[in-house]
């Protein structure tokens, strides 16, 4: 589907040249197909729904992943506790897809709050859709953000730190106002002390190859978690075929223990830690083949299972 294209769709002057998609700001009428996109904008943010017919739905042609997910979630014989979503987030977006110039859009302050509306809006159906499955937990969006690997570098000299913060808040508090839970999902080593003061409730990150860079970041983690902020440890690697086969659960338990440790010697209460973790793979799982995804699943549920059993939770 495209990590960046599945989510273009109701922007203006995106348009496809041979193999690329771009913006093009110089089309005629650009300007007022901009100001059609806030009067959108408005229009929605003030309704208590956002209607089927609005530019900020996700569709079927673009994104037919929602819409299966959707469909085989109510053939289940049970409802699941809980369902989640997955978009891209603001700055990735914003720097994925640049102009017929080449500058990427992050860079346009124009073009930087279009999209980070856009992104805003978008998350905000998917909850309104989650919603309509009636699970007992509130759903939750994650924004994934693997543009945050880079930010700092040369690659995005020009954007700021307070840039990047308030787009990636205002697309949380997009999902939070609807009644959903928002996630930041970093599937590398990235800058963290955006993920952890932009207001998320939950971080998403790869523990099993990162936590050490996580726990850098020793105050603002702290305060995320006091905050009541949830992590979602990544114990259960995805990336490197040869871990999933060599790992275990036991072994993996033992990494997690030690991380929990070393997180728990911040100051924290154990407890809280507890009741804040949710166990998850490293990253996605869909470019796996099938036998080792399947292992992942497996582990990630058994090491979910031991860490309840092993503290009484």
């Amino acid at each position: 589907e495209g990590m960046v294209n599945q989510f273009l769709h109701g922007l203006p002057g995106v348009v496809q040249r041979g193999s690329k998609v771009l913006v093009d700001t110089g089309l005629e009428g650009f300007d007022a197909e901009l100001l059609r996109f806030y009067e959108d904008y408005l229009a929605v943010d003030a309704q208590h729904a956002i209607p089927a017919t609005s530019r900020f739905c996700l569709k079927p042609e673009t994104a037919p992943g929602f819409f299966i997910f959707m469909e085989r979630v109510k053939t289940l014989s049970s409802p699941p506790l809980g369902v989640k979503g997955q978009i891209t987030g603001p700055l990735t977006q914003g720097v994925g897809i640049a102009d017929q110039n080449g500058r990427v859009l992050f860079y346009d302050e124009r073009l930087k709050d279009a999209v980070t509306k856009l992104i805003a809006m978008k998350s905000r159906w998917q909850v309104e859709q989650l919603l309509t499955l009636q699970t007992p937990s509130p759903p939750m969006v994650f924004f994934d953000e693997p543009g945050a690997v880079s930010f700092g570098s040369s690659a995005f000299i020009g954007i700021t730190r307070e840039q990047v913060v308030a787009a990636l808040r205002e697309c949380i508090q997009a999902v939070q106002a609807s009644g959903g839970l928002a996630g930041i999902h970093i599937c590398a080593n990235g800058e963290w002390s955006v993920a952890l003061e932009a207001g998320t409730d939950i971080i998403s990150f790869d523990a099993y190859s990162y936590f050490d860079k996580l726990i850098l970041y020793r105050e603002p983690l702290k305060q995320f978690i006091q905050g009541g902020g949830i992590l979602a440890w990544g114990i259960v690697p995805t990336s490197d075929i040869s871990a999933i086969v060599r790992e275990d659960t036991e072994a993996l338990y033992t990494l997690w223990h030690r991380q929990f440790t070393e997180l728990v010697a911040l100051g924290l209460d154990p407890s809280r830690v507890l009741q804040q973790t949710m166990i998850t793979p490293a990253c996605g799982t869909g470019s796996i083949p099938d036998p080792e995804s399947r292992k992942v699943l497996a582990m990630t549920r058994e090491l979910s299972d031991k860490v309840r059993s092993e503290f009484k939770v």
